[in-house]
């Protein structure tokens, strides 16, 4: 059970508070777990979906799954059809904690389409942004101590 930012956690006969760190899911990351059916990008989709894992989302974040999603020449060796990708994202969604944004840091990143992956961290509070692309988060003009940038796999193994 979710109660705000923490999660309820039962063992034995008591009942522990965890709480749940924010991040924000790259589309990178939710094509690969929608192609492959193992692998760190497949389980940090499972944990936002346990709600193990509090996912953020924005218009602009949204906007682009939509896009990617949609892509069927991207999705040609995998599983699952357009219809099933679409549940898939839906679900995700329905996990997700909008953040609007209003203030637009512009950090200048490699990839420009990126910025607003660093602006949703830094407004909705987010502890990491999970990314298969790294190099596009390095050498930003500003730098967000509070928030890391890292592999799924790195992910899963420092909070799971």
């Amino acid at each position: 059970m979710r109660v705000g930012r923490y999660r309820l956690n039962r063992c034995n006969d008591s009942i522990y508070a965890v709480t749940v760190k924010r991040i924000v899911v790259d589309t990178n990351v939710l094509v690969s777990a929608t192609l492959s059916a193992g692998g760190a990008a497949r389980q940090v989709l499972r944990l936002c979906l346990l709600e193990q894992a509090q996912p953020i989302i924005g218009n602009a974040l949204f906007s682009e799954y939509e896009d990617v999603v949609s892509r069927d020449a991207l999705f040609e060796r995998a599983r699952v059809t357009a219809d099933e990708r679409h549940v898939i994202l839906d679900a995700f969604v329905s996990k997700c904690r909008w953040i609007h944004i209003s203030w637009l840091w512009r950090p200048n990143l490699r990839d420009e389409a990126d910025n607003h992956l660093i602006e949703l961290a830094v407004a909705g509070d987010a502890a990491y942004i999970v990314t298969a692309n790294l190099k596009d988060f390095r050498g930003s003009e500003m730098r967000f101590d509070s928030i890391r940038v890292i592999l799924p796999a790195e992910y899963l193994s420092e909070e799971h």
